[in-house]
């Protein structure tokens, strides 16, 4: 990719974007019932979905709210369709095989990933984090093929210090070396 402007297509956006490094996070949700119950089971049985995301960011401070992205052909969205609160979970440098697991489809990834644990609303909340949020979902907003969640932040919690998971270039690598604002 040269400095000149180039129309935009699949390739040269997905190769752009790639540039950009961010933050690892989890997303872990919980629904009960649904339209197509082949896809979560029983009207009253809870069925649990969490998946890896790097689209997280705050939008607004007052009142405080949080955005992520899902896209709507992920094993995950019937779950998020209906979910009323999520957690979000910032993952530490360590944590890559929470991420891969995560980014994994076909498997049952709470199975694949055992170090979780029950928290409010039935959400699973992972283990050795760098902070979580338990939110309420306040909005849905359907964009291309993914839908931009927009959730307000109930509670959180600082977890472990350290360096956070980073996204970039395809990979996961560590924040490195702070440089001052």
């Amino acid at each position: 990719m040269s400095g000149e402007l180039l129309p935009v297509d699949r390739d040269t956006f997905r190769a752009l974007l790639r540039r950009q490094a961010s933050t690892v996070t989890v997303v872990t949700a919980v629904a009960r019932g649904t339209a197509d119950p082949s896809c979560l089971g029983g009207l009253a049985e809870p069925v649990r979905a969490g998946f890896t995301a790097t689209s997280f960011t705050s939008v607004s401070l007052h009142p405080p709210l949080v955005s992520f992205c899902l896209g709507v052909e992920s094993s995950s969205w019937p779950v998020l369709a209906r979910a009323e609160h999520v957690a979000v979970h910032l993952l530490a440098a360590g944590q890559r095989e929470a991420a891969r697991v995560f980014a994994t489809s076909g498997i049952d990834r709470f199975a694949a990933y055992p170090h979780w644990t029950a928290g409010p609303f039935g959400l699973p909340l992972l283990d050795g984090v760098l902070g979580r949020l338990l939110c309420r979902v306040v909005r849905r907003v359907p964009a291309g093929d993914h839908t931009l969640v927009l959730a307000e932040p109930l509670a959180l919690g600082a977890g472990e210090d350290g360096d956070p998971l980073v996204h970039h270039r395809g990979g996961y690598t560590t924040a490195g070396t702070a440089v001052p604002a």
